[in-house]
């Protein structure tokens, strides 16, 4: 069996690692845009902060490839999909046959139409090159804007004033974090991250990127200016899905699977960032985890299906956990469980549901989150105990 991999980050590698783990023989050929062997997105932060070293971002060794009998050819993209011939057409005319074909191309960082948005010294951060170039511009610069206060741009933020620089993150909502916190986290993390010499302006609308050729400043809605040297765009991601589309796939938002990971079309499955379930993309690390390895296992006749994946992210930003799991801002009726310790920045929240945990935030510490992790997996009932979770002496033993 062939199979064509379209993507070389995540969640096309750990397929490809699933794969042979299971059949050594199977012949895998993965194209990607890139020109870099496969390195975690997180390690793209150290390496910004100055943290990791090059020759350590990436995840394998060139020779890791070979002996896993994957063939990995960087800097070719697939321009087109024939699913009638199951072939791939690669840019310069040449056509692949396949048996099984993953898409597994991800998505592209964001940029709102702000006026000036093609300035020089106007970054977003997706790729190795991305770094790369955003380090180079700012050599010669003191002060940065993060426009965007999310997980991404808190990051940015701190490895650049790891570097040394004065940086300010921007963000449109009226809170950090708006989709992993609610008011009352954001508030604390605010404050935390304040001490670290990040500035933080919060309900700001960026409407222009001012200056001649390079950037100078940023405007705001209504009004207000801050003076800057370079901006990094921190405003979200989009799926690639003009390749799937273009092949007469579905796709909404995503391209559309199946609990299978399969796509409309027969012998094309696709997993990672770029995947829409059950209406929901999650573009999150455990997610393309889960679904690389679920589609795996169906291309080798393993049937298994994908159910989903739990919104879980974690956020280091300067030695601040940050953990956030399912629903922190319920829309619909629930219990909510809070304890703050402003000074140490430290806060914990539960959200209650039929004796179940729904939802949680965890932030200046890590101690019982395993266990509440534990607690919502298995959806185990704690309502005698809704009230003293939180307490820093309770004793999860009891669970």
């Amino acid at each position: 069996m062939r199979i064509i991999v379209v993507g070389n980050g995540l969640a096309g590698t750990i397929f490809s690692k699933t794969v042979h783990d299971i059949d050594p023989g199977v012949d895998i050929q993965i194209y990607s845009d890139e020109k870099y062997r496969y390195y975690p997105r997180p390690n793209l932060i150290e390496f910004l902060a100055g943290n990791l070293p090059y020759e350590r971002l990436f995840a394998f060794p060139e020779e890791w490839y070979g002996s896993k009998n994957i063939n990995l050819s960087l800097e070719e993209s697939i321009i087109k999909i024939c699913p009638a011939s199951r072939e791939v057409e690669l840019k310069g005319g040449r056509r692949d046959k396949y048996d099984v074909l993953l898409l597994a191309n991800g998505a592209f960082s964001f940029s709102p139409p702000f006026k000036g948005i093609d300035k020089k010294g106007v970054f977003t951060l997706r790729t190795l090159d991305d770094v790369l170039n955003i380090l180079d511009y700012v050599k010669a610069r003191e002060k940065v804007a993060v426009v965007g206060g999310g997980l991404l741009g808190l990051e940015i933020a701190r490895a650049l004033t790891t570097r040394g620089l004065k940086v300010e993150v921007v963000e449109f909502f009226p809170r950090l974090l708006p989709r992993q916190l609610d008011p009352q986290g954001a508030k604390i993390l605010k404050l935390q991250i304040e001490k670290m010499g990040i500035r933080v302006s919060l309900g700001k609308a960026t409407e222009e990127i001012l200056g001649e050729r390079e950037v100078k400043g940023l405007r705001f809605k209504g009004e207000g200016i801050l003076d800057t040297e370079a901006a990094v765009i921190a405003a979200g991601v989009r799926p690639n899905i003009q390749l799937a589309a273009d092949a007469g796939l579905d796709v909404d938002r995503g391209i559309v699977v199946d609990e299978y990971l399969q796509t409309s079309h027969d012998g094309i499955f696709a997993a990672g960032d770029g995947v829409q379930f059950m209406d929901q993309v999650p573009g999150i690390i455990p997610a393309a985890f889960e679904q690389s390895r679920t589609a795996a296992s169906n291309v080798m006749g393993i049937k298994q299906s994908y159910l989903g994946t739990i919104p879980s992210n974690t956020l280091k930003v300067a030695g601040i956990d940050v953990t956030s799991i399912g629903l922190v801002n319920p829309e619909e009726a629930a219990e909510e469980y809070r304890f703050e310790d402003k000074d140490r920045g430290v806060y914990k929240k539960i959200v209650v549901q039929h004796g179940e945990i729904i939802g949680t935030v965890w932030m200046g510490t890590k101690k019982g989150i395993k266990e509440i992790n534990q607690v919502i997996s298995q959806k185990m009932n704690i309502e005698k105990w809704k009230t003293s979770l939180l307490e820093e002496n309770f004793d999860f033993s009891v669970l």
